[in-house]
């Protein structure tokens, strides 16, 4: 590991020397490339660096502890152990670090929740979880665009589908997609029984054109009139737009705009996605063909998380932690179980990039 983390070492410091001979303006696309170059890997460097240092400290503070007696002595103790403690610390930042990245950590996010089993409370339920991930992308400072949203008429949804556009959006969200259950008493139960409902959560990166390239043969667009609750007609003009893929079969509809244009552009960005997540998925089964890793796409077959009201209790399965803030949560105070979730599929990256380091 220290020879890898050298060689990164040297490769900053060319990196370095590269941009102080390029001109922003004669050379901007190789400039901002050496630019994303060195953003990649300063974090590891500056921690490679500490991590020498604090090597050094505690070769010195060996010698003195070796050569002295008394109070000097016992001083030299103290401090090798705060170092052996700093040295530890850093050391577990520099192996987190060297986790390989996700290339989509950096994307725009397309979120679609739809109702699942559970009737009305399922729609209900959908809706409350576009509430806690809008609240929640508000308070990170995102923006969140509705595409579109096919109510039940009872304050529930049967579709919803958004983009959430901020920094670093799918790294914080690509682990929300699965199953997600809610047990609770619904607001339409009389006798007061508990129900059990669930919403399946799915977070697509963005794609952008030079990810997935899309024929134009390949795709049959339809226009229709735009429709309302009860499917009665909201406009005369055929602005809402039906996009077919016709080799996968996937259709996109789009209707919230005026503009048939827009319309369009709206349905492609959403087909584009899918059609990436799609190829995500390809590549992850040939990696792994037993089971689909969860880092980067979620399974989406099995339960990944309970709300249970009566307890006012929040329950990842997948990690085995449980907390007894849900209302604060629904609110979009999801930072702590978001973190929870990251820290652990970080670790099980770490796992993984130790194992095949450690093979011969």
């Amino acid at each position: 590991m220290f020879e890898k983390l050298t060689a990164i070492e040297t490769r900053y410091d060319e990196l370095m020397q590269g941009i102080s001979n390029l001109s922003a303006e004669s050379d901007s696309a190789q400039y901002r490339k050496h630019v994303k170059a060195l953003a990649d890997i300063q974090p590891l460097v500056e921690k490679f660096r500490d991590y020498k240092g604090i090597l050094a400290e505690i070769e010195q503070a060996q010698e003195l502890l070796n050569t002295t007696d008394g109070e000097m002595h016992d001083l030299a103790e103290q401090e090798l152990h705060v170092l052996r403690e700093r040295e530890g610390s850093l050391l577990a930042d520099i192996k987190l670090l060297l986790v390989p990245k996700d290339p989509n950590d950096e994307k725009n996010v397309i979120l679609e929740i739809r109702a699942g089993t559970g009737g009305n409370e399922a729609g209900i339920f959908g809706a409350d979880l576009f509430r806690m991930y809008s609240r929640f992308a508000e308070r990170q400072g995102w923006r969140i665009d509705m595409l579109s949203i096919s109510e039940t008429g009872i304050g529930g949804i049967k579709e919803v589908i958004a983009i959430i556009e901020g920094r670093r959006v799918y790294s914080q969200l690509k682990h929300e997609s699965g199953v997600h259950r809610v047990q609770r008493v619904p607001t339409t139960e009389a006798s007061g029984r508990i129900h059990t409902s669930t919403a399946t959560v799915a977070v697509l990166p963005e794609a952008e054109d030079v990810d997935i390239q899309i024929d134009p043969k390949e795709i049959r667009i339809d226009t229709f009139c735009s429709s309302g609750p009860g499917g009665q007609s909201v406009n005369t003009t055929y602005s809402a737009v039906r996009v077919t893929h016709l080799p996968t079969g996937i259709v996109v509809s789009q209707q919230d705009e005026k503009s048939q244009i827009k319309n369009k552009a709206k349905a492609m960005k959403v087909l584009r996605s899918r059609l990436y997540e799609l190829e995500l998925q390809k590549q992850q089964d040939a990696i792994a063909q037993d089971r689909r890793s969860q880092v980067g796409t979620g399974e989406r077959s099995e339960k990944i998380r309970t709300y249970n009201f009566p307890q006012n209790r929040i329950t990842d399965h997948r990690i085995n932690f449980t907390t007894h803030q849900l209302t604060e949560v629904l609110n979009g105070d999801l930072t702590d179980l978001i973190e929870q979730v990251v820290t652990h599929f970080q670790s099980e990256k770490l796992k993984q990039v130790q194992e095949v380091s450690s093979k011969p």
